[in-house]
């Protein structure tokens, strides 16, 4: 007979995506997931698999968490340079605001693991394709609204954005990046103008 789980996985999963978010997969040892998550190895293998794939898992459901957000954000009707603006804005703001310096998962995945694990590519390059073409939509509505300039591409625009971005989340790990995040939002916000 089956024996029935004593924990509930959806709980065990966020509080991994919590601890890889907050340490990284390398720096995150299966005895770290152990005693975070209050669970056995073995519980955790039968659930979840291999740390990878708990990790890749941690992704996803940090993607499913943010990503659609943007979506909300940029999708709301009448003009969209303001929303844009707005999330320009957010993510600098946002920049390090919780004193933890944790980044954005899908940038730290990209830079710690893409290059040599191809279920993390993808997960990043989901996550990422999925912005620049939220950005897309957004940007071809303003331009369709008169908002851009004739000779402005939105998906040109859009690229430079999910770079611009992505760039904000690299340097919001360091301490003391907030005037710099500054100085490039207003530059980036004077590009769309």
């Amino acid at each position: 007979m089956a024996r029935t789980k004593e924990f509930d996985p959806d709980s065990v999963l966020q509080r991994a995506l919590e601890l890889f978010w907050e340490r990284g997969f390398e720096a995150t040892s299966m005895t770290d997931l152990v005693e975070h998550l209050g669970i056995g190895k073995a519980s955790l293998y039968a659930t979840f698999g291999s740390k990878q794939q708990l990790y890749e898992a941690a992704l996803q459901r940090y993607m499913e968490l943010t990503d659609p957000q943007i979506m909300v954000e940029l999708s709301q009707p009448g003009p969209v340079l303001p929303a844009v603006r707005g999330l320009i804005e957010r993510y600098t703001r946002d920049a390090g605001d919780d004193g933890r310096h944790c980044g954005c998962l899908v940038v730290n995945s990209a830079v710690e693991l893409a290059a040599r694990e191809p279920g993390v590519a993808r997960l990043v390059e989901a996550s990422w394709a999925y912005l620049e073409t939220t950005l897309t939509s957004a940007l071809m509505r303003a331009k369709a609204q008169g908002e851009l300039r004739p000779e402005t591409d939105p998906r040109a625009s859009a690229r430079f954005l999910l770079v611009f971005l992505q760039g904000v989340r690299v340097l919001e790990r360091t301490p003391g990046a907030a005037a710099r995040l500054r100085d490039a939002a207003d530059v980036a916000i004077a590009a769309l103008a």
